[in-house]
């Protein structure tokens, strides 16, 4: 089966789900291709602050519940299946999924990137309750407690530099017996009277049942296991952005991000890109949903070009 529509977007978090909004309202007939696990980061966020509009706040699943309904009262179609592939090289771009092809004649890339973990079944089972990726999103929620953060380069050391406006102490853990991050960035970590700093220990368990209450530390050379009694813990170990499957097809950085070529363009006619599937730097959520708009608004743009 094969679907032809204006635009295809690939994505269902909120620079996915606000393209769809604009262009949806734009009369362009978009198809959202939002996957078995729809919703992006932060279906893994419980309780958002900092997104305007939401002086009480939001929690995640419910902010992109209401980002999605936006979409389909304007008429975005949703396809609840997984992109396998595409095939930018013909006047019409192609989308497969295992449900059938959807072509378009504009692509909107909003396919995100994941949090790197460290793939321990306490921590999933404490993700929302005290463990989380992000400091910005989450920080505030720490004011007076002790947290950990865990990681050795520039976004760990960053991370626990600015939860330190929060928390009353920061233990940062590194794996290794020394940092890999820029040497500014350690030398304002060490020198932060709040940031202790934990090398050579690996995350062995964190700690707790309905949230987090201490971490179990396992010393890379002793294997002697320590106890920290602490309230959150910030995994900041990388992330990964979701493009294996526009390799070979859009240019990308060395990291795997894509591209932007003019605006929210790509290294494709007709293809484009938003969220941070692109954007290594901010990965906010209200930075996402701006891209969202250009990229709908670049694409209905380069639609009117084709027929004019």
């Amino acid at each position: 089966m094969s679907e032809n529509k204006k635009v295809v977007i690939i994505g269902s978090g909120p620079a996915a789900l606000t393209a769809a909004i604009y262009t949806s309202r734009a009369n362009l007939n978009p198809t959202c291709i939002a996957g078995y696990q729809p919703g992006g980061q932060l279906m893994l966020t419980s309780e958002v602050e900092n997104f305007p509009g939401f002086p009480e706040g939001i929690l995640g699943p419910e902010l992109m519940g209401n980002m999605r309904r936006q979409a389909e009262r304007f008429g975005t179609k949703f396809v609840e299946a997984d992109a396998v592939g595409v095939d930018f090289t013909g006047p019409l771009h192609k989308v497969f999924t295992d449900e059938g092809v959807y072509e378009g004649d504009a692509v909107i890339v909003a396919t995100g990137a994941s949090a790197m973990w460290l793939e321990l079944p306490s921590e999933e089972r404490l993700r929302g309750r005290g463990v989380s990726s992000c400091a910005t999103c989450d920080g505030f929620f720490f004011r007076g407690k002790e947290i950990a953060v865990i990681g050795g380069g520039d976004s760990a050391l960053e991370e626990a530099l600015f939860l330190t406006k929060f928390a009353t102490k920061v233990n940062l853990i590194h794996r290794r017996d020394k940092f890999r991050g820029s040497k500014i960035m350690q030398d304002n970590a060490f020198a932060n009277p709040k940031i202790t700093i934990i090398l050579n220990h690996a995350v062995e368990e964190i700690l707790g049942e309905n949230h987090v209450e201490g971490i179990r530390l396992r010393h890379a050379e002793t294997g002697e296991l320590t106890d920290l009694a602490l309230a959150g813990v910030f995994v900041a170990i990388g992330h990964r952005p979701n493009t294996t499957i526009f390799k070979g097809h859009l240019e990308m950085t060395e990291n795997g991000y894509i591209t932007r070529q003019e605006n929210s363009g790509t290294s494709v006619r007709g293809v484009f890109v938003a969220g941070d599937v692109n954007d290594f730097r901010y990965r906010q959520a209200i930075t996402a949903a701006g891209s969202g708009c250009a990229a709908a608004l670049d694409a209905e743009k380069y639609l009117e070009a084709l027929v004019s």
